[in-house]
């Protein structure tokens, strides 16, 4: 890999700027820019120059960062613009109009893995399973089913990330409880809903890393070793976030369990088959649930996912050789070669 100094603006959101040390820091407090002072730590370790850059509602505090220091590359760690997960595509186009380097996913491929009905449909062009599901528009009551739906089902945003709206209540299991939980997502979360099958099994994820050329990650799962009895393994906000509850539950990640090889060679190839049908650039996450049967249904892709040292994704790549420091320079080295539109 490439070690030559770069000049390297990192975009993150403004509350989201780390501070220099995390030293006397409540964890949980840390918790919330954990991956921005990760990122950061590991570009000065790899001995680039980091300008961090605090975005929110604006582009103009990017505009004055390329204009007046020229970097190398953008390393955006953005998830939303406007407080709206959809926009992220936009801010990437913005930065390919700009012909400025940047790292993780392309605009297209944010566009259509963040549209999680739309990702669905693409995924059924393909003949990749994922479970049945319809949505409702935001502000849209919920009028004849689809035939044939198996309860439960499980609501979630249609286009927010990182679990937002998603707790036990999102499973549901008859028609009251689903329409109010489509209002709940509607007027809390402020989206469109998508109303899936709900799986009941494993949850599994696979990491991978590439333009045209992809490395696949071991398959990894989420294990929640001390979950009350009743209670769905499902990833909830609280899951994701609450690191006190983290500890009660005993959330852990690691590699899959006792997966047969030829079903983890499958997991592979539809991680591979879903790359290619959307359209994906950069580092992605491919969220998954296996069934008692052994089937595998796709959840979701997540392009751009969590990049905290010690989390499932940075981890999984650990295991096939990949240190933190090497991972991150790995994510930049991809931005500078991705063949943008405008390099044509």
């Amino acid at each position: 890999m490439s070690q030559r100094k770069l000049r390297i603006a990192v975009l993150m959101h403004q509350d989201l700027l780390p501070p220099e040390s995390l030293e006397g820091i409540d964890e949980q407090a840390a918790n919330k820019y954990k991956m921005e002072y990760d990122v950061c730590t590991s570009l000065h370790n790899l001995g680039h120059e980091v300008i961090q850059v605090g975005v929110e509602d604006e582009l103009a505090p990017i505009r004055r960062v390329l204009k007046g220091e020229k970097p190398h590359i953008a390393f955006n760690l953005l998830m939303h613009f406007h407080d709206a997960g959809i926009y992220d595509s936009a801010v990437v186009a913005w930065l390919e109009l700009q012909k400025q380097h940047y790292t993780g996913c392309n605009p297209r491929g944010l566009l259509v893995a963040n549209d999680k009905a739309l990702c669905k449909k693409v995924l059924a062009y393909h003949r990749i399973r994922a479970p049945r599901f319809f949505t409702v528009p935001r502000g849209g009551k919920i009028k004849n089913l689809p035939k044939n739906l198996n309860w439960p089902l499980f609501v979630k945003s249609r286009s927010e990330h990182a679990s937002t709206g998603i707790s036990q209540a999102s499973i549901v299991h008859d028609r009251d409880q689903l329409q109010s939980r489509v209002t709940y997502i509607h007027e809390q979360v402020g989206t469109g809903t998508l109303c899936e099958e709900y799986i009941e099994g494993r949850e599994l994820t696979i990491a991978i890393m590439g333009n045209n050329r992809i490395e696949i990650s071991p398959v990894w799962e989420i294990f929640m070793d001390e979950l009350p009895s009743g209670v769905a393994n499902i990833t909830t906000s609280r899951v994701k976030w609450d690191h006190a509850y983290q500890k009660k539950i005993g959330l852990r990640t690691g590699p899959a369990l006792e997966l047969d090889p030829a079903k983890a060679d499958e997991i592979r190839r539809t991680a591979r088959r879903i790359h290619k049908a959307l359209g994906l650039s950069g580092y992605t996450r491919i969220d998954m649930r296996m069934g008692s049967d052994g089937r595998v249904w796709v959840l979701e892709a997540n392009p751009n996912p969590d990049l905290c040292f010690g989390e499932d994704f940075a981890e999984s790549f650990e295991k096939v050789g990949y240190t933190y420091d090497d991972l991150v320079q790995k994510i930049v080295n991809l931005g500078l070669r991705y063949d943008a539109p405008w390099k044509g």
